[in-house]
C-alpha cells in the first residue's frame, strides 16, 4: 500500500487553565495547524479537596473532535474528514476506575494539599536514595506515587482495580481500550528508568496490586478505533483510530522544538517550565538527585533529562489576583511597562513550597521579598519585573545544572509553548542563560502531537530528527541573543540573594 501524500488529525491538548483541539494537516512538504475548539479548565474546590472537572474536560474534547471533523470534511479530506485522534495532558493526575470500568470521584488536583508530609513518609518507607536510582525521578510533592500514597486506606482507593492518568482516562472514553502511555507513566515515580517498564519492586512495597496499573504503551501506538456512541455523538468515521501519542505534554512539546543538532537545551515554558536536556540514557547519579533533576521518557527512546521550574504560574495567579481585586490589567501593556523597569532589584525562588497553591501571589512575593531583606515590588510593573527576573535566574540555573550534571554542552536554549509569546522573558532569559535563545512555536506541544500521528499513520517516515527537519521548514522562531549590558556577574549576585 502507498503511503498517504497526508494526513488530517486532531491533536487534543489539554492544559492546567485551559484545553484546545487542534486540526493538523501533515506530510512530506505540509505542516498546518489550526485551532478549531477551545475550552475552559478550571478545578472545583469541594469539600476541602480540589478536584478537576474531568467530565467537562471530556465534553470539551468531544465537543473539538466534532469541531475538528466538520472543518477537516470542509477541506475534502477523506475517511468523514479524520484520520487520526491524539491526546495529551499535563502528568501525574489520575483516575480510579472500579471493577466495571467505571470511574471512581472526580480526579484530585496535583495542586491539593492532600499529600502534604506523605512525600516524607514514602521516602522513610523506601529511601530517597533507592527511589530516585530506580525511578530517576525529580521529587516532587504531587508525583503520582505520593497522591496514592496519600489515597491509601480510602473507600475509593479500597474500590480501584485501575489507575488510569488523565489522557489515557479520556482516551479510554473514547475507544474502551485501557492502557498507560510510556512517556507520561514515566511522571508517576512507578516506572523503572532504565527498563521503561513498571517498577513491580516499588508497586510490591508499597503494597498495591500490580493490576492497578495498566499495560504500556509507546508514542505511535494504535489504541483503537471510536466507540459507536463517540463516533455518533461526534460525527466521526467510527474507524479513526485513536493513536498514543508523547501524552505528557511535555514529552509532545519536546517533539516540536525545531533543534538542528543534539547540543541543545529546551524550555517548555507554560504553567510550568520544563527545564533541561534530551539525553539517550538516564543520568541517576547522586548529585543528579539532589540538584533536582528527573529522568523522564522521550520519543524513540530519548531520555527528557530535566526540572521542574514553577514558570508562569506566579504571573498568571497575579494576574488573577488583581482580576478578583477589581483590579484588571492588560498583559501586554504590563509587560511592556515591567520592561522598562529597572532590573536585578527583587528577586525570588520560583521553586519555593509558598508560591505552589493558587492565591494571593503577589502578596506571597511580597512577603518573600520581606523576609530576604529585598525591596517589596512598588507597582505591579515592578511585581512583573521581580517575577520573570526570577524566572529567568531559575531557567539558566537548570539550564547549567543539567550541562553539568550530563556532561552535555549547549550552544544554544529552545523556548517553546506559550511562554515563546513573552518576548521580555525570552529576553531575560538569554540575558541570564549568556546562550541564544529562540523562541517557539507557540504550539509545539500540538505540533510534536501531530506529528507523531502523522508518522504513525505513513504520511513521514524517520526518525525524531526527521520530524524536526520537517518543523524547520514550516516554523520560523524567534531568536534573542544576550545583551552586552546583562553581565553574568549582575545574575551570580541575584543567585547569592536567594543562596544566603
Amino acid at each position: 500500500m502507498s503511503r498517504p501524500q497526508s494526513v488530517t488529525v486532531a491533536a487534543a491538548d489539554l492544559g492546567a487553565s485551559s484545553g484546545r483541539v487542534m486540526l493538523a494537516r501533515v506530510g512530506r512538504d505540509v505542516l498546518e495547524l489550526t485551532e478549531v475548539h477551545r475550552f475552559p479548565n478550571e478545578p472545583i474546590q469541594l469539600g476541602g479537596t480540589l478536584h478537576w472537572d474531568v467530565l467537562a474536560l471530556y465534553r470539551g474534547v468531544l465537543d473539538g473532535l466534532r469541531a475538528a471533523g466538520r472543518a477537516a470534511r470542509a477541506g475534502g479530506t477523506p475517511r468523514q474528514g479524520l484520520d487520526g485522534i491524539g491526546i495529551d495532558s499535563w502528568a501525574v493526575d489520575y483516575g480510579l476506575l472500579d471493577a466495571t470500568g467505571a470511574l471512581i470521584g472526580n480526579p484530585i488536583s496535583y495542586r491539593d494539599r492532600r499529600t502534604e508530609g506523605v512525600m516524607e513518609r514514602v521516602h522513610e518507607q523506601l529511601g530517597v536514595a533507592r527511589l530516585y536510582t530506580i525511578t530517576g525521578l525529580q521529587n516532587l510533592p504531587f508525583n503520582t506515587i505520593y497522591q496514592l500514597a496519600a489515597a491509601h486506606g480510602t473507600p475509593a482507593a479500597a474500590a480501584a482495580r485501575r489507575m488510569l492518568l488523565l489522557p489515557d482516562l479520556l482516551a479510554y472514553w473514547l475507544t474502551g481500550r485501557q492502557g498507560t502511555e510510556l512517556t507520561n507513566a514515566s511522571t508517576t515515580g512507578l516506572l523503572d528508568a532504565r527498563s521503561g517498564t513498571w517498577s513491580t519492586e516499588l508497586i510490591a512495597a508499597l503494597g498495591w496490586d500490580q493490576q492497578l496499573f495498566a499495560p504500556l504503551r509507546r508514542p505511535g501506538d494504535t489504541i483503537g478505533p471510536l466507540t459507536v456512541d463517540v463516533a455518533a455523538h461526534t460525527g466521526l468515521d467510527p474507524t479513526v483510530p485513536v493513536l498514543a501519542v508523547g501524552s505528557h505534554d511535555t514529552a509532545s512539546a519536546v517533539v516540536g522544538v525545531p533543534a538542528g543538532d543534539e547540543r541543545f537545551a529546551y524550555i517548555s515554558c507554560g504553567t510550568w517550565s520544563l527545564v533541561g536536556l534530551e539525553l539517550s540514557e538516564p543520568v541517576l547519579t547522586e548529585a543528579s538527585r539532589k540538584a533536582g533533576f528527573t529522568n523522564e521518557a522521550g520519543l524513540d527512546g530519548t531520555v527528557r533529562y530535566l526540572r521542574n521550574v514553577m514558570g508562569q504560574w506566579l504571573l498568571q495567579e497575579s494576574m488573577r489576583t488583581w482580576q478578583a481585586h477589581g483590579e484588571p490589567a492588560d498583559l501586554a501593556a504590563l509587560l511592556a511597562e515591567a520592561a522598562a523597569q529597572p532590573g536585578f532589584v527583587s528577586v525570588v525562588d520560583p521553586d519555593d513550597p509558598v508560591f505552589l497553591p493558587p492565591g494571593d501571589m503577589p502578596a506571597r512575593v511580597a512577603d518573600y521579598c520581606r523576609r530576604i531583606g529585598q525591596p517589596v515590588p512598588a507597582s505591579r510593573a515592578a511585581m512583573v519585573r521581580c517575577i520573570l527576573e526570577s524566572l529567568a535566574l531559575a531557567h539558566a540555573r537548570a539550564v547549567r545544572q543539567a550541562q553539568d550534571l550530563a556532561g552535555h554542552p549547549v550552544d544554544v536554549v529552545h523556548l517553546v509553548g506559550g511562554g515563546s509569546r513573552n518576548e521580555l522573558l525570552c529576553q531575560l532569559t538569554a540575558d541570564a542563560c549568556g546562550l541564544p535563545v529562540t523562541a517557539g512555536p507557540v504550539e509545539a506541544t500540538a505540533l510534536g502531537n501531530a506529528l507523531v500521528q502523522a508518522r504513525a499513520l505513513g504520511a513521514i517516515t524517520g526518525e525524531l530528527r526527521d520530524l524536526r527537519t520537517l518543523l524547520h521548514r514550516h516554523v520560523t522562531p524567534r531568536r534573542y541573543l544576550p545583551r552586552s549590558g546583562q553581565s553574568a556577574t549582575a545574575w551570580a549576585g541575584l543567585a547569592a540573594r536567594l543562596a544566603g
